[in-house]
């Protein structure tokens, strides 16, 4: 199984009609902390973290790893989107092996509703497929997360299963390697 690694990571910054995708820099620290501790952008991912703990926790550059994109709008970060591969311990696969690709995204609420996930998420796609034709991406939300799944539908994932995890009816999706038809 192909790994973003130093051949294909860092990528060069990616640029969309309206955003930025890069790698983290030390100057996304304070946006970081604030995704992680808003009650909002928790609700379906656990809650949020205490801000004191993600003050001492998050590194001077957070999210400095392959496969990591901050999402960049007039300069300041939003969100980011991720590619990590996809434990094989966890449910919701498309190979018996596991570890496929899996999207993740986080945006803060100030972003929500004007389609930065999807513009960003569609880029990071695009740039994945490029790097690493025909690998599968999963993408995984709480049914109970309508946004997500909206989301997850329009950027062409197919439902593959559910399952319950962490008290809640999670969905597996999967979008095969090839182009998608917009």
């Amino acid at each position: 199984m192909t790994e973003l690694g130093p051949d294909t990571w860092p990528t060069a910054p990616i640029r969309t009609e309206r955003l930025v995708l890069r790698a983290s820099e030390a100057r996304d620290r304070a946006a970081f902390i604030e995704l992680f501790a808003s009650p909002e952008v928790g609700t379906y991912i656990g809650g949020a973290r205490p801000r004191a703990e993600l003050d001492r926790a998050v590194p001077e550059t957070p999210g400095r790893r392959p496969g990591c994109f901050i999402v960049e709008r007039d300069g300041v970060m939003i969100g980011m989107v991720t590619l990590d591969r996809r434990d094989p311990e966890r449910p919701g696969h498309v190979r018996p092996e596991g570890g496929e690709a899996e999207l993740g995204y986080l945006f803060l609420p100030h972003a929500w509703g004007h389609g930065y996930a999807a513009e960003a998420c569609s880029a990071v796609l695009a740039w994945f497929t490029a790097t690493l034709p025909g690998e599968p991406v999963v993408l995984t939300s709480q049914t109970a997360n309508t946004r997500a799944m909206r989301l997850a539908s329009a950027l062409g994932f197919t439902e593959v299963t559910r399952y319950e995890e962490w008290g809640a009816e999670q969905w597996c999706g999967v979008r095969s390697g090839g182009p998608q038809s917009d």
